[in-house]
């Protein structure tokens, strides 16, 4: 996962990221996946924070059965997609639930959004973007059903553009997080903590952006997964990672701080911990690269 760059006003860009394994900094008119090819990997350190919290990633792509039980020694929890993730054709995911809940594993439940040009076309075709997200999420609903995740479970959105949230996105989002809340499942975004320019003087992120239209809307609480992997106050692609807490925003359920491939700009001070190609890759596993996370439960969805 990547958050897409949206170039908004003065051309500001964020960032969401998911590995294809993984996460996006793109702009909404140059949404292609980046696909990373395996180069010289340095395995991030093997020894485990000594922090209480529990350490995760998340990719696009599922790494094979065996390759996911021998990661579990190092990770509590995994992203899991009951949709079709970004850049993707279809979901090598889906069926893995128990296998996973088996090998330990808990999870962070992902859902794909929709970028502003698919709302705009659907929106032209006679599709309001509020609809459009109750559909998507009656999709998403169906497939955690199907999968068996557990009443409660909380499934992120996967926002995956950055920067102040435009009109038709904010009411696809929102018609989205709206319609799980209706249902036995929690909503939940997965959305840019990184803060850039609104205008003169205005600075704003989309974590930010999406609580205060919730607040301002009186709709119900939505849970955050935040992207912010600019170096400080992430510490790069590592085991040893921050605190919950110093990711810039309060009341998280999950932090990511690490994406693949890294994005120079603002990772320069902590290049060293990446792979020569710029990848985060599983420690032992040089092909499997990712993103990394942290959250103060082993199961953030609460989906066991």
């Amino acid at each position: 996962m990547r958050i897409v760059g949206l170039g908004i006003l003065l051309g500001t860009m964020a960032v969401c990221g998911c590995s294809r394994g993984s996460g996006p900094a793109q702009s909404a008119s140059s949404t292609a996946a980046t696909s990373a090819s395996a180069q010289s990997a340095v395995p991030v350190a093997s020894s485990a924070s000594a922090d209480t919290q529990s350490l995760g990633f998340d990719r696009n792509d599922y790494p094979g059965d065996d390759t996911m039980a021998a990661m579990r020694k190092d990770f509590a929890f995994t992203g899991y997609w009951l949709t079709v993730p970004p850049g993707d054709d279809t979901n090598s995911w889906a069926g893995k639930r128990e296998l996973l809940k088996q090998q330990g594993w808990g999870f962070l439940v992902l859902a794909n959004g929709r970028l502003d040009a698919e709302i705009l076309k659907a929106k032209k075709a006679g599709t309001t973007p509020a609809d459009l997200g109750r559909k998507d999420a009656a999709v998403a609903v169906k497939a955690a059903q199907s999968e068996g995740f557990p009443k409660n479970t909380i499934v992120f959105l996967d926002q995956e553009e950055g920067g102040r949230l435009l009109d038709e996105q904010a009411a696809y989002l929102l018609g989205w997080t709206e319609a799980v809340a209706a249902s036995d499942y929690r909503p939940g975004v997965y959305a840019s903590g990184q803060r850039v320019q609104d205008d003169p003087g205005v600075w704003i992120d989309t974590v930010q952006d999406i609580r205060d239209r919730v607040k301002k809307g009186g709709l119900h609480e939505v849970a955050i997964f935040d992207t912010q992997d600019q170096c400080p106050p992430a510490a790069g692609c590592t085991l040893k990672t921050k605190p919950l807490s110093e990711a810039g925003e309060p009341d998280l359920v999950a932090w990511q701080y690490s994406q693949s491939p890294r994005r120079p700009a603002i990772t320069k001070s902590c290049a060293k911990t990446y792979a020569s190609d710029g990848n985060c890759y599983a420690p032992g596993f040089p092909k499997v690269f990712l993103d990394m996370n942290v959250a103060n439960s082993p199961d953030p969805s609460h989906g066991r």
